[in-house]
C-alpha cells in the first residue's frame, strides 16, 4: 500500500482522481500538513511520497521500472524559500520543511530515499545540510543537477535530484567517469551553461555527449491568453519532470 502526503486540497483531489483511474498505485492520500504527521502514522506502508503534488515521483518510479513492492520514500520539499523569484529567506523561511521531512526519515529509516529541490538552494547551503543530516544517520547521500531539456523538454528547469541509501557499502566503489564530481558512489551529470547562438542551451546529455538544444526558460503561464490552462499550470508549476527523475532512479537501480 502506498502513502501520499499532500496538504494542498486541489492537488490532493487530483491524486485521488489519479488513483481512481489507476494511473498511480493504490494508496491513502493524507492531506494534513507534514508537520502534523507522526512516524507511527506511516507504519505498514511500503512506499511513501511526501510533498506529492500531482504524483511526479510515483510516475517516475513507474517509468524507471521500480517494483511496486520495493520499499522507497520520495519527497520534494517546498522550493519557495530558495527560488530566485521568492523572498530568498532560505532556511529562515517557515516553508523550509527539510528538517520536518528528515525527522520522519530518521525515525522510520526507509531503505531508499529520492527527492528534488531547485538548483538555487545549493547557494543557501541546503544541499550541504541534507547530506550532513543523511550521513549522520548512516545514509550514503548523493546528488545531481539536471535540466528538463536533458530528456528533450523545451525548457531548462534545472533541479537538484538527490538519493539517500541506508547502507553505505551499497554505493562505494562504483566506477566513476569524467562527468562525476568526487562524491562517494554517485554520478553528477553537469549541465552546460547558456549558449548565445539562437537561444540554444549547451547540455551534457545522458550519453555523455554535449549538444545544443533549444530551450525555453520556464513553463509559460498561459497559451494564447486562455484562462482554462491555469488549472494545468497550477498542478504542473511545482511538479518535477518525471522523465528526468526516472533517469536518476534508473541510475540508482543499475548499481543496486
Amino acid at each position: 500500500m502506498n502513502y501520499y502526503n499532500e496538504f494542498d486540497p486541489f492537488a490532493a483531489a487530483w491524486l485521488r482522481n489519479l488513483i481512481a483511474d489507476s494511473l498511480i498505485p493504490k494508496g491513502d492520500v493524507d492531506d494534513r500538513d507534514i508537520r502534523d504527521v507522526d512516524p507511527k502514522d506511516l507504519k505498514g506502508y511500503t512506499q511513501c511520497h511526501f510533498f506529492t503534488g500531482i504524483a511526479g515521483w510515483s510516475l517516475a518510479l513507474q517509468l524507471a521500472g521500480w517494483p511496486e513492492d520495493r520499499p522507497v520514500w520520495t519527497g520534494s520539499p517546498p522550493c519557495q524559500p530558495f527560488s530566485a523569484i521568492g523572498n530568498q529567506l532560505g532556511t529562515e523561511d517557515e516553508r523550509h520543511l527539510w528538517p520536518t521531512f528528515f525527522n520522519l526519515v530518521s525515525k522510520c529509516r526507509p531503505p531508499v530515499l529520492f527527492g528534488e529541490q531547485v538548483e538555487s538552494a545549493i547557494g543557501h547551503g541546503w544541499l550541504d545540510d541534507l547530506c550532513h543530516d543523511l550521513e549522520a544517520e548512516g545514509y550514503a547521500a548523493g546528488a545531481v543537477v539536471l535540466p528538463a531539456c536533458s530528456v528533450g523538454a523545451l525548457h531548462k528547469r534545472e533541479r537538484i535530484f538527490f538519493v539517500g541509501h541506508a547502507e553505505r557499502t551499497g554505493l562505494e566503489g562504483y566506477q566513476r567517469d569524467e562527468h562525476q564530481i568526487d562524491q562517494p558512489g554517485w554520478i553528477r551529470q553537469k549541465s552546460g551553461r547558456s549558449a548565445t547562438e539562437a537561444g540554444l542551451q549547451s547540455v551534457t546529455c545522458l550519453d555523455g555527449k554535449r549538444r545544443l538544444i533549444p530551450v525555453e526558460p520556464e513553463i509559460q503561464p498561459m497559451v494564447d491568453g486562455l484562462p482554462n490552462h491555469m488549472d494545468l499550470i497550477r498542478g504542473a508549476g511545482n511538479a518535477i519532470v518525471p522523465q528526468v527523475a526516472a533517469e536518476v532512479v534508473k541510475a540508482y537501480m543499475a548499481i543496486r
